[in-house]
């Protein structure tokens, strides 16, 4: 007898073929499951295949005792209750390096457009405001010369400083746990000296509202923050503060506190970019990254070590 998944949403075909050749599926094809929606369907399951929209709370565990596998389509995995998983000895995976250098290639589109207020520009001739060249009109800021800081130096932190050599950018770097031999430096002075800030932290207790009100008023007012990791790692009504009174140049974010929802402000504001978390959205790398999900929850069903363990 097959073992029993709960796909929560759709994902590519070809994944999909996979994860029904080996497993009984139970596929969500339409908007994300409420809470009690999840509950009810995981109660007969060995396996979930998750996205990172989905809360596995311990209640939700507890529903399913058979359940030995969660598999999240997803690098980060704070939608899942850690600690409950490896206290009732279930096996949660994630999808890393597959998606890296997409999200790196967004990182640099909401650089590009939000220091060359392309987007901006966009909005403009839409509402027929454009009236004509002029040597002061819309001006940007150009990235040679400047500095990228970057707020947490792992996979894809790395594959974004990668990609600042050819434009002529100095490149430092800040984790918040630094490890002595790294070449990071603190926070504080990361904010203080960089042209442009762009986040690629996890979210933890330590790094939720890392960029706060504080943190804001130490960056240059002159200076632009990408958000491309997690979006409680930003306080959104900090930031559009920061935006409005010119604590700040501008920002680009592709992820958000509260998503779907963004704060109103935020929606207000020409000098913010916002992008409705794309930076896996590439169709190479979210079939690679439902691809791997599917083969991390067969590899447990079937008694074999998970390729990408978190826990």
């Amino acid at each position: 007898m097959k073992p029993k998944v709960l796909l929560t949403r759709r994902i590519p075909s070809s994944a999909l073929a996979t994860l029904e050749e080996a497993c009984d599926v139970d596929r969500n094809d339409g908007d994300a499951l409420t809470p009690d929606q999840l509950l009810s369907r995981v109660r007969d399951k060995q396996g979930i295949v998750c996205l990172l929209t989905d809360a596995i709370t311990p209640d939700v565990m507890d529903a399913a005792p058979g359940l030995k596998v969660v598999a999240n389509v997803a690098v980060g995995y704070n939608n899942i209750d850690i600690a409950a998983a490896s206290a009732r000895g279930i096996v949660v995976t994630n999808t890393p390096e597959v998606l890296t250098e997409a999200t790196a290639d967004l990182a640099w589109a909401l650089i590009m457009d939000v220091t060359r207020r392309v987007s901006e520009g966009d909005r403009l001739i839409r509402r027929d405001g454009w009236k004509g060249w002029a040597l002061d009109f819309m001006l940007g800021t150009e990235l040679s010369g400047k500095t990228l800081g970057i707020i947490g130096y792992g996979r894809i932190g790395r594959a974004v400083a990668a990609r600042a050599v050819p434009f002529g950018l100095r490149v430092i770097h800040s984790d918040v746990q630094a490890v002595p031999g790294s070449g990071a430096i603190p926070i504080d002075r990361l904010l203080a000296t960089s042209d442009i800030v762009s986040i690629h932290c996890p979210l933890t207790p330590e790094t939720r509202h890392l960029i706060n009100q504080a943190a804001l008023a130490r960056m240059k007012r002159s200076a632009y923050l990408i958000n491309t990791s997690r979006g409680p790692v930003v306080d959104e009504k900090a930031l559009a503060w920061a935006l409005k009174n010119g604590i700040i140049s501008g920002a680009g974010l592709d992820v958000y506190e509260d998503e779907p929802n963004v704060h109103r402000d935020l929606m207000t504001l020409e000098n913010v970019v916002l992008a409705p978390h794309l930076g896996s959205a590439t169709m190479e790398t979210r079939t690679a990254m439902a691809d791997l999900a599917v083969r991390n929850a067969i590899a447990v069903l079937t008694g074999q070590s998970p390729l990408t363990p978190v826990s």
